[in-house]
């Protein structure tokens, strides 16, 4: 079997900055996306991906030391995530079926 790349290719490792780099920018998109959005699925889905650029951080830190703890919370992040998936899109389903919307401008508890 050939293969496509050259040895070589599969030897090399990624720079752990690279990972740093990109965990620094998607937790900017999703800072951003919460920041600005109106839709509340799609603030929804950007603190779902800040969460998984801390994560990904984590892990990154957790290679870099040798040790378990960043791979460990990592986990727990996790866990988190899908009990807020859980709970937040219940609410999410509840406030569609009470207010027909999911704008976040045009969602007001105090009001009929």
């Amino acid at each position: 079997m050939t293969h496509l790349l050259p040895p070589e290719f599969f030897t090399t490792t990624v720079p752990l900055n690279a990972y740093l780099i990109l965990s620094a920018i998607l937790f900017a998109i999703g800072a951003c996306g919460f920041l600005f959005r109106k839709n509340i699925i799609t603030i929804y889905m950007c603190i779902e991906l800040m969460l998984n650029a801390v994560n990904l951080s984590f892990v990154t830190f957790s290679y870099q030391f040798g040790k378990v703890d960043g791979q460990i919370y990592s986990f727990f992040v996790m866990v988190v995530a899908a009990a807020e998936a859980a709970v937040g899109l219940a609410i999410i389903l509840t406030i569609f079926r009470n207010r027909n919307t999911l704008q976040i401008d045009e969602i007001d508890t105090l009001k009929n």
